[in-house]
């Protein structure tokens, strides 16, 4: 019987393939798809978009495509909105947006 991919490299990892990282620690690392969208908030759809446009970097194992969870997290962190870069969504001054008659 061939061992699952998941199985395969717990096992690997059990025996010394990342030494001092418990197995169950190294493969936390590692979320599917759905793991991240969870994580993320956004649909499969938009995770494959960020993928594609290179914002999210993924791997492709066999048929299945993984993503680190310190990436993830990095992408999270990359796009925190700062102070004052939300300014252009709202009228700093009223007389701007007055449309005026003639």
């Amino acid at each position: 019987m061939v061992p699952r991919l998941g199985v395969g490299l717990v096992q690997r990892k059990a025996t010394g393939y990342h030494e001092g990282v418990p197995a169950a620690a190294a493969a936390a690392d590692w979320l599917s798809t759905k793991d991240a969208c969870e994580r993320l908030g956004v649909t499969l759809r938009t995770l494959y978009r960020l993928i594609d446009e290179g914002q999210v970097p993924a791997y492709k194992l066999g048929r299945l495509i993984r993503l680190k969870a310190g990436e993830v997290d990095a992408f999270i962190d990359g796009a925190r909105i700062q102070p004052g870069e939300l300014k252009h969504l709202y009228p700093s001054d009223t007389s701007e947006t007055e449309v005026t008659g003639t």
